[in-house]
């Protein structure tokens, strides 16, 4: 006779499948949501102000949301439920990236310059950019320019994680021991991460980020210092430029292609064709990824408006500069969370500090005053990081539901509730670093990043900077425009140099040849076209776990850091 009646009812309910996704707003799954969101943003500032990261705290969130459900309390069970799992990693990862990226390293930037009375102002704004970096995603993720058939790669682990706590076998097996060697690897400082990554997306994006990173790398030991020539600046600068194009193009709506779309932000239109491959798999077509970024363009300027007046920079610029200057700030901010959202999509990492720092070198061409500088460095910080872990977060969500049925409803339902988690985890944040800031800080502990950016607006250029990031721009175009969108070749190649992180390169390169080399070896003996097709997808699902595996374990030696940290 079961001891408890009532706990194993509530089990039962937790394992069958849900008729509606579960809601971001239940006490239960809410406190729990609050309480890790307070965690991952102070682990988040932590390890920002002392080693200069910010981990993915989303596996951390999965596990303890798993370690909770497995406690046979009454409501707690609930937590058994994956996609109340997926809400809650949700909100910490979103919680630690907003805290420590898109909250206290814009405010540390006139911290650093010496100008303590403009932290609040620029507190403002880069709330103001957090809420519309998120926004924006949410309304265009799932389109042809971030769909959610992309890597993803922190996605893929935390989906996965959750997957293999939910039915364990081989599955569980294979990511386990994918996590054992991700972590035993970090703990020796190989970035194991990089060779997760390669077992996941796109071959040709993830060679062109692995030669990024190794002739980063070695570059220096021939007496060419790529960064100090800001040669993967211009790289970027030119396969921006070609990405941004491509974005507007794919903006286009073609004859017939809004038949069957799915707004971003809720309600489903045309037939009732359902799954996640029917209509080209998407949710969102073309006028709503052209309506979400035009919005996202408006409300970026608007906030720019805000920064500037708080920021008093209305009185220390002409009327045609001021609006130049608002203009610019609202260009940057958009163009920065798109090709750190494209650089995450694909490679897992994103080049937030470098973009900043280009639209920062372009502010000193045109001779932008300090003050104004700095708070349009500021507010551009404040976009990408979120934008790229909100990606990460939709894309475990959408493998997690990809089984419903109906699968389109459900789909767009837990979307929005995994929105409504993550606003929640940028609320905790947001209190976290405005109790916490002024500590940090009088204490020293500032974002090297930040010192990085005030250090440059002071001592300037050196001459021919821009005449050299304007020549390497050539070849930055010319590959992102040979790959195409899809593969987002020459952003990653810039990604790649501007990361430069030692032997990373190497794991990416050796996980595409250990990809090819298993699929091959699937495939030995087989003559049969659709069996061998068969057994690609199968190689192709077994390296994913390992990929995922991978990527988790590194991220919890990530967040082990911690205690180096204090």
């Amino acid at each position: 006779m079961n001891p408890n009646p009532q706990a194993g009812a509530d089990v039962a309910a937790a394992d069958a499948p849900p008729r509606s996704h579960p809601r971001a707003f239940e006490p239960v799954t809410l406190v729990l949501t609050i309480v890790l969101s307070v965690l991952g943003a102070l682990i988040g500032i932590v390890l920002i102000t002392s080693l200069g990261v910010s981990p993915n705290t989303a596996v951390i969130g999965a596990l303890v949301a798993m370690l909770i459900g497995r406690i046979p309390v009454g409501v707690l069970t609930r937590m058994r439920s994956k996609h109340r799992q997926n809400l809650v990693q949700s909100a910490i990862s979103g919680s630690t990236f907003a805290a420590a990226n898109s909250l206290l390293t814009p405010i540390a930037v006139p911290f650093a310059l010496g100008r303590n009375d403009l932290v609040w102002p620029m507190l403002g704004g880069a709330v103001i950019g957090l809420a519309v970096d998120s926004w924006v995603l949410y309304r265009v993720f799932d389109s042809k320019l971030l769909p959610a058939t992309g890597s993803w790669p922190a996605g893929i682990a935390a989906a996965e994680t959750i997957k293999a706590g939910d039915t364990g076998g081989r599955k569980a097996a294979i990511l386990g021991a994918g996590a054992v060697i991700g972590f035993v690897g970090a703990l020796f400082k190989l970035p194991t991460s990089a060779a997760g990554v390669g077992f996941l997306g796109n071959i040709w994006a993830l060679a062109m980020f692995g030669v990024g990173l190794t002739v980063g790398q070695y570059a220096p030991e021939f007496g060419f210092d790529l960064g100090a020539r800001h040669v993967p600046h211009g790289l970027m600068i030119g396969a921006g430029l070609v990405a941004l194009t491509q974005a507007l193009l794919l903006m286009r709506t073609k004859k017939g292609g809004a038949k069957g779309a799915v707004s971003g932000a809720g309600a489903a239109e045309g037939p009732a064709a359902d799954g996640p491959d029917a209509d080209g798999g998407l949710t969102v077509q073309a006028p709503q990824l052209r309506r979400g970024l035009l919005e996202g363009m408006g409300l970026f300027v608007c906030g720019a408006i805000v920064v500037a007046i708080a920021g008093g920079v209305v009185g220390k610029l002409s009327l045609p500069a001021l609006v130049g200057w608002v203009l610019l700030a609202g260009v940057a901010a958009i163009v920065h969370q798109l090709i750190v959202g494209l650089a995450a999509m694909h490679s897992g990492w994103f080049p937030a500090f470098a973009v900043t720092l280009i639209f920062l070198i372009i502010g000193l061409v045109l001779h932008i005053p300090t003050v104004p500088l700095a708070l349009l460095v500021g507010y551009t910080a404040s976009t990408g990081p979120a934008f790229a872990d909100l990606g990460y977060d939709f894309k475990a969500g959408w493998l997690l539901r990809r089984n419903a049925a109906p699968w389109r409803p459900f789909e767009i339902e837990g979307r929005r509730q995994q929105y409504l988690a993550q606003l929640v985890g940028f609320g905790v944040a947001l209190v976290v670093v405005a109790v916490a800031w002024k500590t940090f800080f009088q204490d020293g502990k500032v974002p090297p990043v930040a010192e990085v950016y005030v250090t440059t607006i002071k001592t300037g250029l050196e001459p021919g900077t821009m005449t050299t990031m304007l020549l390497w721009a050539i070849p930055g175009a010319l590959v992102q425009l040979l790959g195409g969108p899809s593969r987002q070749m020459g952003v990653l190649l810039a990604t790649g140099l501007l990361v430069a992180t030692p032997q990373a390169g190497w794991m990416v390169l050796g996980a595409l040849v250990v990809r090819q080399l298993y699929t091959l070896w699937r495939r030995r003996g087989i003559t049969d076209a659709e069996a061998r097709k068969e057994s690609d997808e199968q190689a192709e699902n077994d390296l994913s776990l390992v990929g995922a595996g991978l990527v988790a374990g590194s991220s919890l030696n990530d967040v082990g850091q911690l205690t180096k940290a204090l």
